[in-house]
């Protein structure tokens, strides 16, 4: 049966949080808003000016290229490292984490259907990066590349260990085990791909980091795992769809902006906070989390104009949160929404038995499975949330799958469109991170780079 995302967001409007939530009359002022908003994107896409990850899920030549590469080099090796950050990493780390079996790593080749084992260094930390390599049989791995500029300090600079490495062991022909994920023309990899004989996919123009897991940047490495890139696909075309009409209520992307927006703008709850229930999609939250904040978070309106916006998203994950942050989330600020991802049904489950018959504390437990468990701590926080007036929605993937996945990461994409038109700011670029950037190459070295002139800590402020 096919996958169908449903969103339920009784419990952000004000007639079930005693008058805290959204008030229809504001949703519906909002929604004749989102139908001129839906009507020049709409313009944009007949037009060829739209975000370009629209048009991913139809560029079949382009996926082609990756299965062919997946199903026929990339089988010769049984460990894949990606070597990336940011964007480049953390959708194929959701997509690990959602759609492979757990504890992939661990599992023998047998129990794998002889897929490679996956790792994803998305993080310069030597005491990660150097136990990792000193660990795995460099001659049986493949090395994942992604950058689209082929600047990204921290990845070149893994990029660059690795490469020494395998060099130091196979010779020329450490170039077999490396694969670029680049921009088609320009850039540092794909120069190195042209003069060093490396195989290099493209990163569609115009496709940025946070936008690319629908991409190589993601089907990628999950294709050399095994995983139906095409029920990912189809995901996200069904769920793109959906989105195509202008009445709010029918579109799920504009429905979860629309209400996102009104609770940061005339709720005061600036703070959004993504809650799985299930293991399996707490990298979606973390992806979701780059995804808002640096699509929205802006210092400039579209005019130019200083207005310091954007919403701040934060992950939990039930019900482990439920014993660290859910206090806070009842009892403090009304300052906050909760948006929970139900994962359906459990692929596996686990039985409780009956241990204790003569214990009432533990004995209501009896019979029951820890996905029953599970999914009502989930439906009580919701209705607890809701009591004490708190807004939350919930998202439901049905069954969680590839398709389910692929509908989910093309909904929060163009939620995070609509959302940028809401706010009236650019959710394309990502100024912001560009100082933090010329700072690191000026305390690097890096030529043409003056040292920066960065303040020496004042002792008198210092706790020592």
């Amino acid at each position: 049966m096919p996958s169908r995302l449903t969103l339920d967001y009784n419990n952000m409007l004000a007639s079930r949080l005693d008058g805290r939530g959204i008030r229809p009359e504001r949703l519906d002022a909002v929604a004749d808003r989102f139908r001129s908003i839906h009507a020049a994107i709409e313009r944009r896409r007949e037009g060829g000016t739209a975000p370009a990850f629209f048009e991913l899920p139809k560029q079949r030549e382009y996926v082609d290229r990756i299965r062919d590469f997946a199903e026929g080099v990339g089988q010769a090796f049984d460990t894949v490292i990606v070597l990336g950050i940011g964007g480049s990493a953390l959708g194929t780390l959701a997509l690990q984490q959602a759609l492979l079996r757990p504890f992939w790593n661990e599992l023998d080749d047998e129990a794998r259907d002889y897929f490679p084992r996956l790792y994803v260094l998305d993080n310069i930390d030597p005491t990660t990066v150097g136990p990792l390599l000193d660990r795995l049989d460099l001659r049986r791995t493949l090395v994942n590349v992604v950058s689209k500029s082929g600047t990204t300090a921290e990845t070149m600079a893994q990029f660059m260990v690795v490469r020494d490495r395998l060099i130091r062991i196979l010779g020329d022909g450490y170039r077999t085990h490396i694969i670029f994920t680049t921009d088609p023309s320009t850039g540092v990899l794909r120069r190195l791909a042209e003069e060093e004989s490396i195989p290099a996919l493209s990163v569609p123009p115009g496709v940025g980091g946070r936008f690319s897991v629908m991409s190589a940047v993601g089907l990628l490495p999950a294709a050399l795992a095994g995983v139906d890139i095409d029920a990912i696909l189809y995901g996200a075309t069904s769920m793109d769809e959906r989105c195509r009409t202008a009445d709010l209520t029918d579109n799920p992307a504009g429905l979860f902006a629309a209400l996102q927006y009104l609770a940061d703008t005339e709720a005061d709850a600036r703070v959004h906070v993504m809650m799985p229930y299930s293991d399996r999609l707490h990298g979606v939250a973390d992806w979701y989390r780059q995804l808002w904040a640096e699509s929205l978070g802006k210092r400039h309106d579209r005019a130019g104009r200083d207005v310091f916006r954007g919403p701040t998203p934060v992950k939990a994950l039930g019900a482990t949160d439920q014993h660290s942050q859910v206090q806070l989330y009842m009892e403090g600020p009304f300052d906050k929404t909760v948006t929970f991802l139900s994962p359906g049904a459990p692929a596996t489950d686990v039985e409780i038995p009956a241990a204790y018959p003569a214990i009432d504390a533990l004995s209501y437990l009896a019979g029951h499975t820890l996905g029953e468990l599970l999914a009502a701590e989930h439906r009580a926080t919701a209705s607890a949330l809701a009591r004490a007036g708190r807004m939350n929605m919930t998202i439901d993937f049905g069954t969680l799958n590839a398709e389910s996945i692929g509908q989910a990461f093309m909904m929060f994409q163009i939620a995070t469109i609509y959302a940028g038109e809401l706010y009236e700011v650019d959710p394309l670029d990502q100024p912001g991170v560009e100082l933090g950037k010329r700072l690191t190459y000026g305390l690097m070295g890096r030529k043409g780079h003056e040292p920066p002139a960065i303040e020496s800590p004042d002792p008198r402020f210092t706790c020592t």
